[in-house]
């Protein structure tokens, strides 16, 4: 577990770190701090965002491990690490270490105070629902050619779900009002998995801006971050989503169509990793915290490439976007 004491200790480490601002981005429903650390002093804007789902605790020990590398946590604020310096010369960082505080405290496994996923919150969708009582199913505008083949003459009402809102998930409004302001160059959200045991990048290929540069950045991206820490991989991962129909109520989907940036979701197993697995220890809070620090690598890797037009084609054949699967046991 990771508690919530734990939580404003390493908050109030981090406000006493020299190189960083620690600012509230608003309330919680049950009154809590949307903490957020911004670190560095870059003109490309990263985003990093952990624990949407408060059960899902080795996402806040991620953000800890990243914390403690950006900010020298555990070195009395002392940074000489040479690729901090260099990141933080690229990047501006915002990171949200808690997105569900109230649910960490309540000891909620996926919702917040309200109980909703905030996972399902990020812009409003409509659903066509259908006399018989069925609906279209995608939490979109349900464009399918095939429906009045399907449904014949049936009588259509539609269901519009407005988010994100103040009243159900203020954690997410907050959020998303602050990366408004900012923009955002490249995100991350920051999950664990039940079903697979890896670690894996679950990227945009659903959204509507899904391109050769979006896939390239990807591929380096995820590249990198296999050659930098061996816990992460690159074959398995969520089946991608058919391109055009991605679900955009979903965190990075819409961050990823919001700004036209690289943006993906990170999953973490819950018992051992078995890309690279210890029978003894499983995966852990300390190899948590390690992918979390080893991420500036990778960041680096991208940085010069995000924005500038054209230069992604630079990628080598190593850094070639990898589909994946979720079926590994056909690997």
């Amino acid at each position: 577990p990771y508690s919530y004491e734990r939580h404003l200790s390493l908050i109030s480490k981090c406000q006493a770190a020299p190189l960083a601002t620690v600012m509230s981005l608003g309330q919680t429903l049950d009154g809590r701090e949307m903490d957020c650390i911004r670190v560095g002093s870059g003109d490309k804007t990263c985003w990093m965002i952990h624990r949407q789902h408060p059960g899902e605790t080795m996402a806040e020990f991620y953000a800890e491990g990243l914390l403690t590398r950006l900010l020298g946590l555990d070195k009395d604020y002392v940074v000489v690490d040479g690729m901090v310096k260099d990141v933080l010369k690229m990047y501006t960082f915002y990171i949200v270490p808690n997105m569900c505080p109230d649910g960490s405290v309540r000891g909620y496994l996926r919702t917040n105070a309200g109980g909703q996923n905030l996972n399902r919150e990020w812009c409003s969708t409509t659903t066509a629902i259908r006399s018989d009582g069925s609906d279209d199913g995608d939490g979109d505008n349900g464009d399918d050619d095939n429906e009045e083949e399907k449904h014949g003459k049936e009588k259509e009402s539609f269901f519009h779900y407005e988010a994100p809102t103040l009243e159900r998930a203020p954690e997410v409004y907050h959020v998303l009002k602050k990366m408004d302001e900012t923009g955002v160059d490249v995100f991350l959200d920051i999950h664990g998995d039940e079903a697979l045991p890896f670690n894996f990048l679950a990227g945009s290929e659903g959204c509507p801006n899904w391109s050769d540069r979006l896939k390239a950045l990807h591929g380096a991206f995820l590249a990198q971050y296999c050659r930098t820490n061996s816990d992460m991989q690159s074959a398995v991962a969520y089946n991608p989503e058919e391109a055009g129909k991605g679900r955009m109520n979903v965190c990075s989907n819409q961050i990823a169509a919001r700004f036209d940036c690289l943006a993906a979701t990170l999953e973490m197993p819950f018992k051992d990793c078995l890309s690279n697995p210890d029978p003894e220890r499983g995966w852990n809070a300390a190899r948590a915290a390690m992918l979390g620090a080893s991420v500036l690598e990778p960041l680096a890797y991208v940085g010069p490439y995000l924005r500038e037009e054209g230069k992604w084609k630079n990628f080598g054949a190593n850094d070639e976007y990898v589909r994946p699967t979720s079926d590994y046991k056909s690997l």
